[in-house]
């Protein structure tokens, strides 16, 4: 198998979003042979409604995700706590690539649950709730590729994870469990 392709979908839409900088640490640590892409534009995205998803009136924003999911080999995603949940904008995600039912984009991509939180719960609920979705939505979940960040407004507060020896590490790791169930998925 050539080039592994990982589309990162960060739940957080804040430009300083520790979230994002764990997507671009697990970028990072990537080997040469995978390449880990963090999808621009989910904040663009309308909320899903089946009356504007319908052939040639697709939004072109949620048409884009949907051809980066579709063009991806796995999902990584990154899902902060809002209120005890997942955040709105990654729902929505989910549910975009999960159309058409039974046949969506995201239908057996292996998928990795990242979830952090300030809280030391590290977003533990937020990230219950994702793997929820993104399993019903028809996902093939990577159970041993999650990681949980707790306190990370401490932990991170003066340097970016990619500076964080034990987080790259475990991003690394998780990297590679979902590569591996990309490889067993084809191999299949």
């Amino acid at each position: 198998m050539s080039q592994t392709r990982i589309l990162a979908l960060v739940g957080s839409l804040r430009s300083g979003s520790i979230n994002r900088q764990l997507a671009e640490a697990a970028a990072h640590t990537a080997p040469a042979d995978v390449q880990v892409d963090i999808f621009e534009g989910l904040g663009g995205i309308p909320f899903y409604n089946e009356d504007i998803d319908l052939p040639g009136e697709v939004p072109a924003a949620a048409e884009a995700l949907r051809s980066a999911v579709t063009e991806a080999d796995a999902l990584l995603l990154f899902v902060p706590e809002y209120n005890g949940t997942i955040p709105a904008v990654l729902k929505n995600a989910i549910d975009w690539a999960s159309r058409p039912y039974g046949a969506g984009s995201i239908k057996d991509k292996p998928i990795a649950v990242v979830s952090a939180s300030i809280s030391q719960n590290a977003a533990k609920w937020a990230h219950g709730d994702t793997v929820k979705s993104a399993g019903v939505a028809g996902g093939t979940i990577v159970e041993s590729a999650h990681l949980h960040f707790g306190t990370i407004g401490q932990r991170f507060a003066e340097a970016h994870p990619r500076e964080d020896a034990e987080a790259l590490t475990q991003l690394s790791g998780a990297v590679a469990e979902v590569v591996a169930a990309v490889r067993e998925s084809v191999n299949a």
